[in-house]
């Protein structure tokens, strides 16, 4: 009989740890979460404060007022999931399927045989349907946590800024032969025998990505024929971590998330740089590029597969428009946001507005698109509080979109 068949854990962890031991495919197009920006629809290329801008466009930080002081980020962090599977519902039901097949095989006796075993047969069938529903199942995930702190000049304002972004896949590979095999089991025609385990193919594969930045951005205002245009620049160093996860399910050891025999790492350097000029009344233009050095990193090879994730330039424009307690906004890609070369790319558009109803309470809402069709559409909102004469910010968001895509982002800002 096959003994010490440990498909619960495998799946459990598997499927659940590894879609999140990155600290978490749908994020806003960005390496970054700002609740306020996120809160409508993931934008800020124009519309971001001056505390915020080294995230989204760092020339926005020339845009601090003579009374605005240090600004510390500390943190903001989000997290977005598509699971149009409902994976995580499917890990807690075939958990219960696994034990009671493992249960009922660990205890068969003779006589089991020989009355047909039908608690194995059933056993036996269920779990065979359980992976018919889990076959070709995927979870993407996307996290982000960031520390800032932006110190405004009239000259030369300049802030640190530290960024852990992360992304994830992972997808179920379930073997036919498997199900044929339980299914034959279900069936009487086929009874367990010792090395049986030795035949099931059935596969897990995550691939995970964590990217961490260290920055030091700066901005300068400019007289371009005669009309002011801000740039700034934030060159950073960048470790990167890349998971390779591929191993049979039913061999599975959750000590071996972490192995080097799955992770391999990088160090290097890249630039992020941005523009924004005010035109007309009220209005205000922006362009970023993240990421400008192009860099292609290869994960180890496992079980004979191997990806590379692309880190390529985005480039990302956005027009917004300030009347009074109103902010409206809108930001299009110009590039694409891309991954693994094993995944599709994305090109976001985002559109939100802002309405301040009180000097500490701030509404938003916004909504996200990707012109790829890759990526889920979102709509976005929240709120933001601003007591004690603006020296403290929380500002909270929400989104949600078709195929169970769901996200939550917070930030926590101080003014000194």
């Amino acid at each position: 009989m096959v003994k010490n068949f440990p498909l619960r854990r495998t799946v459990s962890y598997s499927f659940v740890i590894n879609a999140f031991f990155v600290s978490s495919s749908v994020m806003a197009a960005g390496t970054w979460y700002d609740a306020r920006n996120d809160a409508m629809g993931g934008t800020g290329v124009a519309s971001s404060t001056y505390g915020s801008a080294v995230l989204a466009n760092p020339a926005l930080m020339t845009k601090a007022q003579p009374d605005d002081n240090v600004s510390i980020i500390f943190p903001s962090a989000g997290v977005q999931i598509t699971d149009k599977d409902k994976l995580v519902d499917k890990v807690d039901d075939i958990s219960n399927t696994v034990d009671r097949y493992q249960d009922v095989i660990d205890n068969l006796t003779i006589f089991d045989y020989l009355s047909g075993a039908p608690q194995l047969r059933a056993a036996a069938g269920d779990m065979a349907g359980h992976l018919r529903d889990l076959r070709d199942n995927e979870a993407h995930a996307n996290a982000a946590v960031s520390l800032a702190v932006t110190i405004p000049n009239e000259t030369l304002p300049f802030a640190f800024v530290t960024k852990a972004y992360g992304t994830v896949e992972v997808r179920a590979n379930v073997a036919q032969s498997d199900i044929d095999y339980l299914q034959g089991v279900a069936d009487g025609a086929v009874f367990p025998v010792p090395g049986d385990q030795d035949r099931l193919r059935s596969s897990a594969n995550g691939l995970a990505a964590l990217v961490t930045d260290y920055g030091v951005a700066v901005a300068h205002e400019f007289s371009i024929a005669g009309h002011p245009v801000s740039i700034g620049v934030t060159p950073k160093v960048q470790k990167t971590w890349l998971y390779n996860y591929t191993d049979s399910l039913y061999d599975y050891d959750k000590s071996d998330i972490n192995s080097s025999r799955y992770r391999t790492s990088d160090t290097g350097f890249n630039v992020d740089a941005g523009l924004a000029t005010s035109f007309a009344e009220n209005w205000t233009f922006g362009l970023t590029g993240q990421n400008l050095v192009s860099r292609d990193l290869d994960t180890k090879e496992v079980n004979g597969y191997r990806d590379t994730y692309q880190i390529r330039p985005l480039v990302t424009t956005g027009l917004a428009w300030n009347r009074g307690p109103f902010t409206a906004t809108a930001d299009v890609d110009l590039t694409q946001t891309k991954r693994f070369k094993s995944q599709d790319e994305s090109q976001y558009a985002a559109v939100g507005g802002e309405y301040r109803v009180l000097d500490w309470l701030q509404l938003r809402a916004g909504y996200r698109a990707d012109m790829k069709s890759t990526d889920e559409n979102v709509f976005t909102a929240g709120f933001g509080l601003s007591p004690f004469s603006n020296r403290v910010h929380l500002d909270l968001a929400g989104s949600v979109g078709d195929n169970n895509t769901w996200g939550a982002m917070a930030q926590l800002g101080f003014n000194f």
